[in-house]
C-alpha cells in the first residue's frame, strides 16, 4: 500500500453541478455543501488524505434515498453512503468527489419481535442506541466493533469485534436487508425465518460490500439473551507465544469464552499509563464468559488451569459489573491509549486474520518485523478468531517514515495471505486494501467485478473502493 496506488476517479463537473441543483431544490437545508462539512464526511480514522464530496445529503426515510440515487444515476454522479465515519481504509472518501449521503436521521428502530429473538432497525440507528432500547426485553445485540457505529456501516463493512468468538459477526447477524440500488428501485433480500434456501444469498452478498453494491435502508437483525451470569478477568503470559498457545487450547476444549482479547507488553504499557492501572506489562489476554452463575465460574477455572500450563497467571477473573467494565473500558480504549506512545504522532491502523492455529507465528514474526523497521506499533487482537490490529504510529511530515510504514503494512498483509489468512479480518478494503485482495482472491476479483458491472454498470456506488482500487488490481487488467 502507498499514497499512490490510491485510484483516482475522474470528476463529472456538469453531472455534480446538475445533481446539485436537483438535491438543492428536492432536500433544502439538508442538502449541505459547506467546507467544514464536505471534510467531515471526507474524514477518515487512517493517514490516507481526505477527499471531500461535493455534496451532503441527510434524507429521511428509503423513498428519498431513491430520489439521490436516481439523481446520481442520472447524471453518472458518485454516491457515497456514510454512517459515523469511523471505517478505517478510506471508505468514506470521495476521489472523484459527488455526494455523501449521510444516514444519520433514518434512525428509526422499527420493531423488536422479542419472542423471535430479532428486530428491524433502520441504517443510522447507533449500536450502542439499540442494546439501550433492549435493555427492558432482556436482549442485547452483541456485535461490538468497540466504536459506537451505526447499524447500517457495521453491516457495509461486516463489522465484528470483541464478541465474535461467541457471536460472530455482521454476516451472522443480519438476517435480511432493504437496499437501494443502482437502478433506484427497492430490493429486499429476505424475511424474518432463521433460515432460508430460496434463492441467491443477496443479504451476504451486501453485507461487506462497502456501499458498492446499494445502499442499505433496512436491517432485520438476529438479538440475543442478556446471559444471566457474566465473568470477566485478565491473566498475565510470558510471552506472545504463550498467550496464543493458551487461546488455541481454550477453543480447542470448547470452553464457550465470550471474549479473548490478546495485548501485547508494548500495548499494555499504554493502557496502564491511560486508564492509571497497574496490570503487569507483559503479553496479557482479557477475557470474558457468559451462562449461568455456576457455568462462568467453571469456565474461568478451566481457563486459569490452561494458563497455568503456559507459565500464565494468576488468572483474576471477577463477576463484578463495575469492575468488569472498568477492565473492558480499558481494552476497548487501547487505540486512544496507544498516542500516549508517541505524542503528536499519526497512527494508521490496520489489520490481518489468521488461522488461530498460525496466530503466533504471526504476532511473533510481526513484532520482531516492528523491532528491525524502528517503528512503534502496539498489537492487540481478538485472538480466538486469529484477529489481530497493529497501530503503526508515525510522523506524517517524514516521507522516509512514511515508506518504512508503508512497506511493513504490505509486508504484514502479505505474511497473513501466506499463512492462508486474510489482509483485512475488521477493517475492510476501502481504498487501503484494495491493492491485496488480488493477492488474497486471485481471479475471485474478476468474479466481483463481474457483479458489480451487473448491478451498478455505471459505477455510481463509492467508486474507487474495494476491487475497484489498487495498483496490482489495475496492472492485472
Amino acid at each position: 500500500m502507498a499514497l499512490n496506488d490510491l485510484v483516482a476517479v475522474k470528476r463529472n463537473e456538469t453531472g455534480i453541478a446538475l445533481v446539485l441543483e436537483t438535491l438543492r431544490h428536492e432536500f433544502g437545508e439538508r442538502l449541505q455543501t459547506g467546507r467544514s462539512v464536505r471534510e467531515q464526511h471526507g474524514h477518515t480514522t487512517t493517514y490516507l488524505p481526505n477527499q471531500m464530496p461535493d455534496g451532503v445529503v441527510f434524507p429521511e426515510n428509503t423513498q428519498e434515498v431513491q430520489k439521490v440515487v436516481r439523481a446520481c444515476a442520472a447524471h453518472h454522479v458518485p454516491l457515497i453512503a456514510f454512517g459515523t465515519g469511523t471505517s478505517l481504509e478510506g471508505q468514506v472518501n470521495a476521489p472523484g468527489g459527488g455526494i455523501s449521503l449521510d444516514m444519520s436521521r433514518m434512525n428509526r428502530i422499527l420493531a423488536v419481535n422479542a419472542k423471535d429473538l430479532d428486530c428491524r432497525v433502520e441504517p443510522g440507528v447507533l449500536r450502542e442506541e439499540l442494546n439501550r432500547d433492549l435493555r427492558d426485553t432482556g436482549l442485547f445485540f452483541p456485535i461490538d466493533p468497540g466504536a459506537n457505529a451505526s447499524l447500517g456501516g457495521m453491516a457495509a463493512t461486516r463489522a465484528s469485534g470483541t464478541n465474535a468468538v461467541r457471536y460472530g459477526t455482521m454476516r451472522e447477524a443480519v438476517l435480511s436487508l432493504t437496499a437501494v440500488m443502482a437502478d433506484g428501485e427497492v430490493v429486499k433480500t429476505g424475511a424474518r425465518a432463521k433460515k432460508s434456501a430460496a434463492g441467491y444469498d443477496l443479504t451476504r452478498l451486501l453485507i461487506g460490500s462497502e456501499g458498492t453494491l446499494g445502499v442499505i435502508t433496512e436491517l432485520t437483525l438476529r438479538l440475543q439473551g442478556i446471559p444471566q451470569a457474566i465473568s470477566g478477568g485478565i491473566c498475565p503470559f510470558p510471552s506472545l507465544g504463550a498467550a496464543s498457545r493458551a487461546v488455541i487450547a481454550t477453543i480447542q476444549m470448547g470452553i464457550p469464552v465470550a471474549r479473548i482479547e490478546l495485548v501485547n507488553a508494548l500495548q499494555m504499557k499504554a493502557i496502564n499509563l491511560h486508564s492509571r492501572l497497574d496490570y503487569p506489562e507483559s503479553p496479557c489476554l482479557f477475557l470474558e464468559f457468559h451462562g449461568s452463575d455456576a457455568s462462568v465460574a467453571e469456565q474461568a477455572e478451566l481457563f486459569g488451569m490452561i494458563a497455568e500450563e503456559e507459565g500464565g497467571g494468576p488468572f483474576l477473573w471477577t463477576t463484578v459489573a463495575e469492575e468488569r467494565s472498568r477492565l473492558w473500558k480499558a481494552r476497548h480504549d487501547a487505540y486512544w491509549a496507544s498516542y500516549i506512545l508517541r505524542p503528536g504522532a499519526k497512527g494508521l491502523s490496520t489489520d490481518v486474520c489468521v488461522p488461530i492455529s498460525r496466530l503466533a507465528q504471526c504476532v511473533a514474526e510481526t513484532e520482531a518485523d516492528i523491532a528491525e523497521s524502528g517503528l512503534v506499533a502496539p498489537i492487540v487482537g481478538h485472538a480466538g478468531d486469529g484477529n489481530f490490529h497493529t497501530l503503526v504510529l508515525m510522523d506524517p511530515e517524514d516521507p522516509a517514515e512514511i515508506a518504512r510504514v508503508e512497506a511493513f503494512v504490505s509486508r504484514l498483509n502479505m505474511r497473513a495471505i501466506a499463512m492462508d489468512g486474510t489482509c483485512t479480518g475488521e477493517h475492510g478494503v476501502g481504498q487501503g486494501k484494495a491493492a491485496f485482495l488480488p493477492h488474497e482472491l486471485g481471479h475471485g476479483v474478476d468474479v466481483m467485478r463481474a457483479i458489480k458491472q451487473a448491478l451498478d454498470p455505471n459505477n455510481i456506488f463509492n467508486p474507487g473502493k474495494t476491487i475497484t482500487g489498487g495498483r496490482i488490481a489495475a496492472d492485472q487488467d
